[in-house]
């Protein structure tokens, strides 16, 4: 039996920290990757996601919002995007902080503000238009490879939705789903099939979060990056 062979039977844990010098990759810490033959949440790496979504959304840069202050209409402002500096500009209280903010908690900070000498009991209602914060990106065997927006609480099988689904060559069970946390890169392997019957977690979606669906049609960089350490081959086709 040779080696591959060998992992590919292991029931135990494999966590593999690769030393990958990638162009596009080169700041990046290098993906761990839980792996097992046998079926788990820890085995393909899914510890670290979640199938809850955030209860109370933070802003972030590049979101759209409307900063409504009740019976005020010259102190109210729609569709005002939070800033790469996550900032944002209203009348009278001018620049402020968004960024990391709940809507709730932005509109109290600009009620604050309002009633530092402008307003006697101001009422602000933020509430978030567009989430251009939240874009997800669906690569290899779908029908249209690409970079999605998506709304807070939107899922793995959300992103293959709009993506327009799998196409007929892709391998449902596997599917990787790439996450940057604090401590770096990190990868997660699904079943897709399993995902929809309800066997196994449909993971809330992350900024940021890049899916790859197995397949001999992947574009060259993920070929390469697939190629360039053996754990990663459980995503390909090349075994």
């Amino acid at each position: 039996m040779n080696s591959l062979a060998k992992r590919r039977t292991s029931a135990s844990v494999v966590l593999v920290a690769t030393s990958l010098v990638l162009g596009a990759c080169a700041s990046t810490p290098p993906p761990t990757i839980g792996r097992v033959e046998a079926r788990s949440v820890e085995a393909d790496g899914q510890g670290d996601y979640s199938t809850e979504p955030v209860s109370n959304y933070k802003l972030h840069a590049g979101d759209v919002l409307n900063v409504t202050v009740f019976r005020e209409p010259d102190l109210s402002v729609s569709e005002i995007p939070v800033g790469v500096d996550g900032t944002i500009s209203t009348p009278l209280v001018g620049v402020v902080r968004a960024d990391g903010l709940t809507p709730a908690e932005l509109s109290s900070l600009i009620e604050t503000k309002l009633r530092a000498g402008f307003l006697k009991e101001p009422s602000v209602s933020v509430n978030v238009t567009r989430y251009d914060s939240h874009v997800v990106t669906v690569d290899g065997s779908v029908e249209k490879p690409g970079v999605y927006q998506f709304r807070p609480g939107a899922r793995l099988s959300t992103a293959m939705s709009l993506a327009s689904g799998p196409s007929r060559v892709a391998k449902l069970e596997q599917i990787a789903v790439f996450r940057q946390f604090p401590d770096g890169m990190k990868v997660a392997k699904f079943d897709y099939a399993a995902v929809r019957s309800g066997s196994m977690m449909d993971p809330v979606l992350q900024p940021g979060d890049r899916i790859v669906v197995g397949t001999s049609g992947l574009s060259q960089f993920w070929q390469d990056f697939l190629k360039a350490a053996p754990v990663f081959a459980i995503f390909s086709n090349q075994l």
